[in-house]
Parts: structure tokens; sequence; C-alpha cells
């Protein structure tokens, strides 16, 4: 029997934005219901915003790319990595969401490029 997985949703949450927030939003949206679908197939979705976005408001950040906002948002998902599972690699171009793919496959994580390539608990 499959086991349960905690699974990081990576993808794009400045890259093609021009940091305008709606597309920003849109994005993160996005990566919701990737998690959803993760979810309702019996596996612990994340992402690293979830962790980092808190801390970077309660740091100080002025302005997204700021020094603390760099200094916070890819280094708590590199770092959330190593509790994960598995990563999931979603939407279109992000250099980003690649540098926590090439992580996890360095950490020995399972990477998935599909929603459907996960094992669903449920069924």
């Amino acid at each position: 029997m499959e086991k349960q997985q905690m699974i990081l949703i990576a993808g794009p949450y400045r890259s093609g934005t021009n940091d305008d927030p709606a597309l920003i939003e849109k994005n993160v949206h996005f990566m919701h219901e990737m998690a959803l679908e993760v979810y309702k197939k019996g596996h612990l979705p994340v992402l690293g915003e979830w962790f980092a976005l808190p801390l970077i408001a309660t740091a100080g950040s002025r302005q997204m790319g700021d020094e603390i906002f760099n200094q916070i948002f890819h280094p708590v998902a590199v770092d959330l990595i190593s509790f994960c599972t598995a990563v999931l690699r979603v939407g279109g171009p992000s250099n980003g969401a690649d540098e926590m793919t090439s992580t996890g496959q360095a950490k020995g994580k399972i990477i998935y490029h599909d929603i459907n390539e996960i094992p669903d608990l449920r069924n």
C-alpha cells in the first residue's frame, strides 16, 4: 500500500509578473488549487510561501525583493524540502520553482511533473 506523502508545490510566484500583485495572486491561486488536488489524493501539500511570507512580514520587509525578502523567501522553501517526501513542479517558467525541483532531486525526493503521477490514496 502507498504511504501518505508531504508534497511541496513548486511553481512560479513572481516569475512573469513584473511584481504585479494581481498576477502574483493568480500564480498563488493556481498553486493553492494544485495543493487542494494533492490533498484530495490523501497527501499533505505545502507551499514555501505559507512559511516564508509571515516570516518576511514579521521581519520588516518593506517590498517584494528587498534584502529581508530575499534572505527568507527561497531559503525557507529549500529548508522545507528536507521535511517533504516529494516535490510537484507546476506552472510555467520559474527559476525558483526549478531550484526547488533540482534541490529535491539532489536530496533524493520524488519529483512529480503532473498531478496524475501522484498516487491516489483515497480510491
